[in-house]
């Protein structure tokens, strides 16, 4: 009975270990993938909470179109990658950098 449950111990130790050795994180490029994007929830809140006007634009406006420049994209406090405008009266947050558009608010 003794070797049965240390062999049954032993075994649940090594599978434990294996467990916690498959932790893998993996980082994908919503401009590319436009797969969903999880952002901070003060940066919705932040956004969310911003009066500016609404920008009219041409075309659709989806996760990765680049806007152009004639659209003014306004900071988000405190948040360096992100950034946030509204455009044909929806709320988008942009990568700052590169302009495109990472998430679209409803």
């Amino acid at each position: 009975m003794h070797k049965t449950l240390l062999a049954a111990s032993a075994v649940l130790i090594a599978l434990s270990g294996a467990a916690y050795a498959q932790t893998t994180i993996i980082t994908q490029d919503p401009v590319t993938t436009n797969s969903a994007v999880v952002l901070p929830g003060e940066v919705r809140t932040y956004v969310m909470e911003q009066s500016v006007p609404s920008v009219s634009y041409q075309g659709d406006i989806t996760v990765g179109t680049a806007l152009p420049d004639t659209v003014e994209v306004h900071p988000v406090d405190g948040y360096d990658n992100y950034a946030y405008t509204v455009v044909n009266d929806r709320r988008v947050i942009v990568n700052p950098q590169t302009r495109t558009v990472i998430q679209v608010l409803e």
